[in-house]
């Protein structure tokens, strides 16, 4: 199969709106009415529902590492690296949703940890580390992705760094307007509604 069919597939599982639904299924309506207007994690944590938070994190971290866990199990590594990034550019980019998605971080960090775990797991735990110290959760997402290429230059193969390095710049491209708020100084911390 060629490389589109298994960006494909990672597509579809990606795109799949899962803190929309779970809000939804919840009774909070649309997720996309609050805070940053964003479906992922740290914007339901916005609703005060620390429970839906977690399954939404934990279920759009699963979408990505099936898609690579799948397309590796049909085709071998380099369709799961495809797959991967399908399933990024689904999250990010829903055709569901009028292709406006989340910022890909739970996401990003499945498709590297199924990619190849020393990296994503090396990744996450900048995330949490700078998480806890500064409470802004895009700046420890931005620190993480960006520190996820230079991981993968040392953990795994070339692959992998390219993949990371395309899923950096995704992120990155998504988190413009954090990027402005950080900036500014007027980044929200993590646990705040607005």
């Amino acid at each position: 199969m060629p490389p589109a069919s298994y960006i494909l597939l990672g597509y579809l599982l990606g795109a799949i709106p899962f803190g929309l639904l779970l809000t939804r299924a919840a009774g909070l309506g649309d997720i996309r009415a609050i805070g940053s207007g964003n479906i992922g994690a740290t914007n339901v944590l916005r609703t005060g529902r620390k429970g839906l938070a977690a399954a939404t994190l934990l279920l759009d971290g699963l979408k990505g590492a099936a898609a690579v866990l799948i397309a590796f199990s049909l085709a071998g590594h380099e369709a799961a690296l495809w797959a991967g990034l399908g399933a990024i550019l689904g999250h990010l980019f829903p055709v569901w949703l009028g292709f406006h998605g989340g910022k890909g971080a739970a996401t990003g960090y499945g498709v590297l940890i199924a990619a190849a775990w020393p990296v994503g797991l090396a990744a996450g735990a900048i995330w949490l580390i700078l998480a806890k110290l500064a409470r802004i959760s895009s700046l420890a997402t931005l620190a993480s992705f960006a520190a996820a290429p230079i991981l993968a230059a040392r953990l795994a193969d070339s692959g992998v760094v390219k993949l990371a390095l395309a899923i950096a710049v995704l992120v990155f491209v998504r988190h413009h307007a954090n990027i402005r708020r950080l900036l500014a100084g007027t980044e929200p911390r993590i646990g705040t509604k607005a």
